[in-house]
């Protein structure tokens, strides 16, 4: 019997002894310097914890607070989006540093399970394993690349200090990892298990990041198509129902997790009415048209505090962390073929979701459409500041300084690293 290396301060042994690991919650795992393709299942299956936690803990609402759509809960705190912002975004700011922890946290051990697999034969068991650690790897980097730019490139782990890669570069990484996962990640089966299917709603989501839009809406339309998923209400999404809308999600259990979105947002069990970081903004509020079926569960006045409703777990217990949905998809697939292919895809959403349909006449307009759509569709959900980055709206819409458009390399980072310079947006 190998040495394993404890990996987490809580080790549950039923792993060691069940005959089907993948199928177990929670989580945890344990690590070894030599795997067998038996222990690296294990190993997979702690990656899950890992991914989870520390990087979404500190990254998941990052992107609604840049992007203008949060601002400080409760009585105290910045109520303008502008100086919120200014106040959390500087390199020396743990609202900086601590998503970029998070990330390379991570990494370390999704790359240590990679090296290891590079190891072992080339069967189809071990690419499936490989092809679920390439995904975390993609999905981890799209975050760091989205967020930061020019950021180091790891595939193994390292010590010493090493200089960022150039932003397209690191895009070409995003997918060279996201790639693997559509080759050798197994098929849909249960929406807390990384799949093929997820993998590509992720490539679809990095093409249209980088402007492929023929790609993008190649994958989206792939992903759309696929018998295992249908739009779904968002009281079924959001609520814990049976759905089949949901392409990815961490299960995000409460023994497992220490991510509790609603005490971020609001936490409906609290003795005293809710006590919450984060708010909507009053334009948030109001966004939604009369009809709208998203609003109740989007939104909602408690007491006298507004806030966001689509994670209600309280502080009680743990809400499930939707990575990637079919709505989404229905968005990008719209956005990536124009006004031209792409409006019947966007009202066919509208109409799901209890809307009629819009009429843009020009590209402009449909743009206008389509964020407006991202907006109400995917609010608090991780989007927002990357759409208005990604359409060059940031500046004009929110009137931030183009600097803006990336979060700067954290301080402390650079202090360690004595070749990672800060990226070109913040360099001056």
């Amino acid at each position: 019997m190998k040495n394993f290396i404890i990996s987490l301060t809580a080790l549950l042994l039923v792993f060691a002894t069940s005959c089907n690991e993948m199928d177990q919650y929670p989580h945890n795992a344990v690590s070894s310097d030599n795997l067998t393709e038996e222990d690296a299942r294990l190993l997979l299956t702690g990656l899950y914890f890992y991914m989870q936690n520390k990087p979404t803990a500190n990254g998941y609402l990052t992107q609604d607070v840049v992007g203008g759509e949060l601002v400080r809960g409760g009585a105290t705190g910045l109520k303008d989006p502008i100086l919120l912002v200014k106040d959390l975004v500087t390199p020396e700011s743990g609202f900086v540093s601590g998503p970029w922890d998070g990330f390379y946290t991570a990494l370390y051990q999704v790359n240590s399970l990679i090296v290891s697999l590079n190891k072992l034969p080339d069967t189809s068991s071990r690419n499936e394993i490989l092809g679920v650690a390439s995904f975390f790897r993609g999905l981890l980097y799209y975050n760091l690349v989205s967020r930061y730019g020019e950021v180091p490139i790891l595939e193994a782990p390292v010590s010493g200090d090493i200089a960022a890669s150039s932003e397209a570069e690191g895009w070409s990484f995003v997918e060279k990892n996201f790639q693997t996962a559509i080759d050798y990640a197994p098929v849909f089966t249960d929406k807390n298990y990384v799949s093929k299917q997820a993998a590509k709603a992720l490539m679809a989501r990095t093409k249209l990041a980088q402007g492929k839009m023929t790609e993008a809406a190649k994958l989206a339309e792939e992903v759309i198509g696929d018998a295992n998923f249908s739009l779904a209400d968002f009281d079924q999404i959001f609520r814990g129902k049976a759905n089949r809308e949901e392409i990815f999600t961490f299960a995000n259990l409460l023994n497992e997790s220490s991510v509790n979105l609603s005490a971020s947002l609001y936490s409906r069990s609290s003795a005293n009415g809710g006590s919450y970081t984060y708010a909507p903004t009053t334009k948030v509020m109001n966004m939604f048209e009369p009809d709208d079926k998203r609003t109740a569960i989007s939104v909602d006045m408690q007491e006298t505090n507004e806030v966001i409703n689509k994670y209600p777990g309280g502080e009680v217990t743990t809400d499930p962390i939707i990575i990637t949905r079919l709505g989404e998809m229905y968005l990008i697939s719209a956005e990536a073929q124009g006004l031209a292919k792409g409006l019947g895809r966007l009202n066919e959403l509208r109409k799901f979701r209890g809307l009629a349909a819009v009429h843009p006449a020009t590209e402009g307009e449909f743009i206008d459409a389509i964020l407006q759509e991202r907006r109400v569709e995917l609010l608090a959900e991780g989007f927002r500041w990357f759409d208005l980055v990604r359409l060059n709206r940031l500046e004009s819409d929110l009137g931030f300084e183009r600097k803006y458009n990336r979060l700067p390399i954290p301080a402390k980072e650079r202090s360690l690293n004595k070749l990672l310079n800060q990226n070109s947006y913040w360099a001056n």
